[in-house]
């Protein structure tokens, strides 16, 4: 079975506030307060002009959604996370918006590659916006990223 996530991550009165300019997002609670804001297709094809942006190397993102990105971080911090795992292999890609500036990243692992010590970069990313892990668990797991296989079916969270 896969894992796949492509999504932003914030504080969740933050991510509500300035998810309004997006009439087709749909947020999910995570623990330690913060919300994901799946991006999936339907959420472009509604909300963007569908065409992809590769300066950061993210996949998944849409023309201009960087700079929307950068306005959203001028009131705390926005994650902006990947994640691709099938049979075990993936890799994972972040990086974290704060001021209106890139402060962390952008991060990549690719899918031959192991994880550097500081953590993965959906953890390192996750960090920088306040989550702590616990005991046996990293930041990924402490706010029940793993609860959900896909993007897609964080929409309709319960």
């Amino acid at each position: 079975m896969g894992y796949e996530l492509r999504a932003v991550i914030a504080d969740w009165a933050r991510l509500e506030s300035t998810a309004r300019e997006l009439p087709a997002a749909r947020l999910a609670p995570l623990a330690q307060g913060l919300a994901l804001l799946p991006l999936t297709d339907a959420l472009f094809a509604a909300d963007t002009d569908g065409s992809e942006v590769t300066a950061l190397g993210f996949r998944g993102l849409p023309d201009g959604f960087e700079a929307m990105l950068a306005r959203w971080s001028a009131a705390g911090p926005v994650a902006c996370v990947e994640a691709e795992v099938f049979g075990g292999v993936g890799e994972q890609r972040a990086a974290v918006w704060e001021g209106g500036a890139v402060v962390l990243g952008p991060l990549h692992v690719d899918e031959d590659e192991p994880f550097p010590a500081e953590g993965s970069p959906v953890s390192r990313a996750l960090r920088r916006l306040g989550v702590r892990a616990d005991a046996g668990r990293d930041e990924f797991d402490a706010v029940g990223l793993g609860r959900r296989r896909s993007s897609e079916e964080w929409v309709d969270y319960d």
